[in-house]
């Protein structure tokens, strides 16, 4: 499914076609992205269904000390049953304190840059799914379905199936349930 536009207005549309295509393959663990939790609780009701898992962007990716989930929000998911992961990202940390510090590309900005050719929300997909599986939220060798976005909201879903960010590479993208067709 390819939405014409990119963002937010794709939100609701991209978690029913995953909550569908999860259904359809009988698949236990989603994976959504969440700075805020406002596209989580869209899941609200669902954890019954499903293992899920928020996962945020780390404190201070904005500003130094800063959580942009509200605590009220992350209590509400975590209330709900959703998980909630705070976490360096994957594709960020080390390599872009170097850039930031030294200039230059480093190796995980290059896979960040190849996986937006598909769309940013591709690249978040795969690196939430990732991040999820480093920590536990996700059992290792299962396809999983996972929602990002671009900028705010959702806007695509895969059935993936990650690998640990040290084999990174042995990560499986199965199917591209939906993604914006502009991005």
């Amino acid at each position: 499914m390819y939405w014409q536009t990119k963002g937010a207005a794709n939100t609701r549309a991209t978690v029913e076609a995953a909550l569908k295509r999860a259904g359809e393959l009988g698949l236990k663990h989603i994976v959504v992205a969440s700075c805020s939790g406002k596209s989580a609780e869209l899941l609200l009701g669902r954890a019954g269904d499903f293992n899920i898992t928020c996962v945020t962007h780390q404190v201070g990716f904005y500003n130094p000390g800063e959580d942009e989930m509200p605590a009220e929000a992350r209590k509400k998911l975590t209330d709900g049953g959703i998980r909630v992961l705070t976490a360096t990202h994957l594709m960020a940390g080390l390599d872009r304190a170097c850039r930031n510090k030294f200039g230059g590309v480093y190796p995980s900005e290059i896979v960040a840059s190849a996986l937006r050719i598909l769309g940013q929300g591709v690249k978040v997909c795969v690196e939430i799914a990732v991040m999820a599986l480093d920590a536990g939220a996700i059992p290792y060798g299962t396809e999983i379905v996972s929602l990002g976005g671009t900028a705010e909201g959702l806007d695509t879903a895969l059935v993936i199936q990650p690998a640990h960010s040290q084999n990174f590479f042995d990560t499986k993208i199965k199917e591209i349930i939906c993604k914006p067709r502009e991005f």
